[in-house]
């Protein structure tokens, strides 16, 4: 069990920018802390001012490196900068399976830079459970901008869409990424797309591919750009900012940002509340009523969904 903390004393360090205090508050968040809860009660009127960028891909295009990039192109803004990267997780340790690898090295001394390798953990929803309440640290801590990544794998690219106020998506040349997109509707959830690796014979046709895909969705309020980027060269990363910022003006503009905040806060109460209840049915496991419930479905006395409306009706009743 962890040990108790000083909730103010946290939160006042963390507010200083202080690694160890932002790395404990977001353990806490990891490990479902009972303290999570006065520690959001202190954080929570403290957030709201920082940008969201996720940022996704296939594994291979170059995620790390433009993250790189862009974390570089914002401190010279003078702004300060969280980076959640969200890794799968290690069936064995609970822990970010990737989390042991150095990421971008370059931002390791700089302490307007806070990096963190997160486990997604297997959580009900994925990413939505821990991932909006880490992002909710980084900004009550006074980080500007928090980019989030993703290994880029299955529905964690679709997640992501839901975190962010603006998503990145980075395919590359040669790999079909650009096909893929369409096929797991990534499409939707471009604000940006970067042509990554932009140097490579390919790079046009994925351009075009993009684009053609991109002119098909007809009229929409936001038609996302294409910006080709050598990110390990920081070759595009400026054009990429200037789209953002392009994309967060319209934001503002047409309330989309408020639309997507509100979303993004309302599916983490859904999620913190459906794990409460399944935590809840675990105890119920077992439990006379539940058995008692059971027994009439089986006998034919009651139907499942009359045996649920109940079932829910007492634990919310408890």
């Amino acid at each position: 069990m962890a040990r108790n903390v000083d909730v103010d004393d946290l939160v006042e360090r963390a507010r200083k920018g202080q690694p160890r205090a932002l790395a404990r508050l977001i353990s806490l968040v990891e490990n479902a802390s009972p303290q999570l809860r006065p520690i959001m009660a202190a954080l929570n009127p403290l957030a709201g001012r920082a940008r969201v960028i996720g940022l996704t891909g296939a594994p291979g295009v170059g995620k790390s490196t433009s993250t790189g990039a862009l974390v570089r192109a914002f401190r010279d803004r003078g702004l300060r900068v969280g980076v959640l990267a969200v890794d799968p997780s290690s069936p064995f340790t609970g822990g970010a399976l990737l989390g042991d690898r150095v990421r971008m090295q370059d931002h390791a001394g700089d302490s307007g830079v806070f990096i963190r390798s997160m486990a997604s953990r297997g959580h009900l929803g994925g990413l939505s459970w821990a991932a909006p309440q880490a992002i909710r640290v980084l900004d009550a801590a006074g980080c500007d901008v928090v980019l989030v990544e993703t290994v880029g794998v299955g529905q964690a690219e679709v997640e992501i869409a839901s975190l962010a106020d603006s998503t990145i998506v980075l395919v590359s040349p040669g790999m079909g990424d650009s096909i893929q997109a369409a096929k797991a509707g990534i499409l939707e959830i471009a604000d940006v797309f970067v042509v990554n690796k932009a140097d490579r014979d390919g790079a046009q046709q994925a351009v075009r591919d993009l684009r053609n895909m991109i002119a098909l969705a007809g009229d929409v309020g936001w038609k996302p750009p294409i910006v080709p980027t050598v990110a390990v060269k920081g070759e595009g990363v400026d054009d990429v900012i200037r789209r953002l910022d392009e994309h967060y003006a319209w934001m503002e503009e047409s309330g989309e940002l408020r639309r997507r905040r509100l979303a993004r806060v309302r599916d983490e109460v859904e999620a913190i509340a459906v794990t409460a209840l399944r935590e809840r049915m675990g105890d119920l496991h077992g439990h006379q009523r539940l058995d008692v419930l059971a027994a009439k479905v089986l006998s034919g006395d009651c139907d499942p969904y009359s045996a649920a409306d109940e079932l829910i009706s007492a634990l919310t009743s408890d």
